[in-house]
């Protein structure tokens, strides 16, 4: 039996294949929702989760941030990059708090400072990352929301603190690879082979993460770039249409496969999850030592930065197995 809240959600899914225009989600949690299918998130799936943790191992999901790392520069986004601001010996020299030489030379003074785009390393998009027609989820729209300090609505800051069952979709090993091949576009049969071969099963409110193995070219930026594998649009409504996905994600950079499917949609993985299903995507989460250890069920621990309207932001994530 349908809850009122699945039917509105499956509602909102024929929309795509009913042959319309696309257009943005609105929202079955009323019209100033923010975070989409967030709102799965309550204290009694919270304490669900957590009752069932093997604290004993924890796995570390986020990558490094280093000069020359993976980043959107093709696409004219700023490099990560990474300076010193104090250093001891340059501290000694310069004095900049006044305190003198002496104090200078045996305190050692050591600062910092970084820049990037949004979009580097692992972290999650935020509902406006992408909209249709300039409108975002729930219809909020750029001339009205969008100021030069960031959105009004939907800022990534919204997010609550996300506390849920992970799911690990390992399409490399059920393939028998370490990594998919180049442009390798995952279908939905292949998230069944995968979730059969895995013993897995989906509940409501999951994160679930998809696995290509990308991430053993980490440390090779251009080859971790060029020619990525990734998801399909069918295989992403599979995980999305049953009501079940919260939150999805992969080890690599731009989540989907490209060339596009869609004719006049460069972005439709994007454009379906954010802006129509209300469905946040994480990137570059580091999912090999998941595989390794063959832990597909687990849950799922980390937020992002509360950057005041922003469209994304740096995640922290871990998992720890469930019993």
């Amino acid at each position: 039996m349908k809850t009122p809240l699945l039917a509105t959600l499956l509602a909102l899914s024929a929309v795509v294949h009913a042959g319309e225009p696309p257009k943005v989600g609105t929202s079955p949690w009323g019209p100033e929702d923010e975070i989409g299918r967030l709102n799965l998130i309550t204290d009694k799936s919270r304490a669900a989760v957590m009752s069932r943790v093997d604290a004993t191992r924890v796995y570390d999901l986020a990558t490094e941030y280093y000069i020359g790392m993976p980043s959107w520069q093709a696409a004219g986004d700023p490099h990560y990059q990474f300076w010193m601001t104090h250093t001891p010996r340059g501290t000694v020299v310069d004095d900049p708090l006044g305190v003198g030489h002496g104090m200078n030379a045996l305190r050692s003074y050591s600062g910092s400072a970084f820049s990037m785009y949004g979009h580097t390393g692992t972290h999650i998009d935020a509902l406006n990352h992408f909209g249709i027609d300039g409108k975002v989820w729930n219809n909020f729209s750029a001339d009205e929301h969008l100021g030069d300090r960031g959105w009004k609505k939907t800022g990534v800051e919204k997010f609550p603190p996300l506390v849920a069952r992970g799911v690990l979709i390992d399409v490399a090993a059920a393939k028998g690879v370490d990594m998919l091949a180049d442009d390798y576009r995952i279908t939905r049969q292949d998230l069944e082979d995968a979730l059969k071969r895995q013993g897995t099963q989906l509940e409501r409110g999951d994160i679930v993460l998809i696995r290509t193995g990308r991430m053993k070219l980490y440390e090779q930026p251009q080859a971790y770039m060029r020619q990525s594998p990734g998801m399909g649009l069918d295989a992403a409504r599979f995980l999305v249409e049953s009501g079940k996905a919260m939150i999805l994600g992969a080890d690599n950079l731009s989540f989907e496969a490209f060339p596009s499917e869609v004719a006049d949609d460069y972005v439709p993985l994007h454009s379906y999850l954010l802006a129509q299903k209300g469905v946040p995507i994480m990137e570059l989460v580091a999912l090999d030592e998941l595989s390794r250890d063959k832990v597909y069920e687990f849950a799922f621990i980390g937020g992002p930065l509360k950057i005041r309207g922003g469209d994304s932001a740096p995640l922290r994530p871990v998992a720890m197995p469930l019993r």
